[in-house]
């Protein structure tokens, strides 16, 4: 931003000059703000206030939006920083009395008003953009492909299956495929509090894009709750395996890849590695 210096904004300019130290000191304390985070902005609107261009201010104070929605600092604190420099200011002008001081500062004002505006602006945005990191970052926490047996892969869902975690749960379930060479992938739904038409087709997509990848899917962890909803929804699954538990799900994906399970006594299965 460009603008012309008047007679006023001149007077403005030669009073932040010579009185550097205690205006930055005076806008410290107003503003609770450490002056070193100040005092590089003070200097860069002292001569923007001279030149009329206002790009580097903008550039320093969207360093320092950033920097403090990373911090997590509110955003009152964030735009007080900036509009506190107004009541130093005014301060300023107050004491010297000068009717072009005067007028000057109601232009001061403005701009102080529309650079507060944009500190907020960049502020938001930043927040925004750390908040949508965040919640990607927590997906990809919330949504693991673990490796239970060789060739066998498992998906543990916890939580609402919806549009964008089908999608991570794709993504990251084809790379393991990819990775490990399984022929097997079992998509565990204990976790998952209740299925609907939606839920359904969220499945059957991860399902489907594991079989073109050569891999055999189940589903499993349908509790008889599950079970009643999806039939009275009127929901297909058409070949897709579906079991009770984890457990059952892994016994059929050991023995569909040739490993014999034989059962010694009640309380212990011995897994024999052979292939059949």
């Amino acid at each position: 931003m460009t603008i012309s210096t008047t007679a006023a904004q001149r007077r403005i300019e030669d009073l932040l000059g010579s009185h550097e130290a205690q205006t930055l000191k005076r806008w410290q304390e107003i503003s609770e703000t450490p002056a070193d985070e100040l005092r590089e902005l003070f200097l860069a609107l002292r001569a923007a206030v001279g030149e009329g261009d206002f790009s580097d201010v903008r550039g320093l104070l969207a360093d320092f939006s950033r920097s403090r929605a990373r911090l997590g600092l509110p955003p009152a604190q964030t735009s007080r920083a900036v509009f506190g420099l107004k009541e130093a200011v005014y301060e300023l002008v107050e004491a010297d009395g000068d009717p072009e001081a005067l007028r000057g500062y109601i232009w001061f004002s403005k701009l102080v008003d529309d650079l507060g505006l944009f500190t907020f602006e960049t502020y938001s945005a930043a927040r925004e953009k750390i908040i949508r990191d965040q919640a990607e970052q927590l997906l990809e926490l919330s949504t693991p492909v673990v490796k239970l047996w060789e060739g066998i892969v498992a998906v543990p869902l916890i939580g609402t299956l919806d549009s964008a975690r089908t999608q991570v749960v794709m993504e990251k379930l084809l790379q393991m495929l990819v990775e490990t060479g399984s022929e097997h992938a079992v998509i565990d739904i204990t976790g998952v509090p209740a299925v609907d038409t939606e839920v359904a087709q969220h499945l059957l997509k991860t399902v489907a894009a594991a079989r073109l990848m050569g891999a055999e899917c189940s589903i499993s962890g349908i509790s008889p709750q599950i079970a009643h909803t999806i039939v009275t929804l009127g929901i297909e699954f058409g070949d897709i395996v579906t079991k009770a538990t984890l457990a059952d799900a892994l016994s059929h994906a050991l023995q569909r890849s040739g490993v014999e399970l034989r059962r010694e006594s009640s309380a212990r299965i011995a897994v024999k590695a052979e292939r059949a």
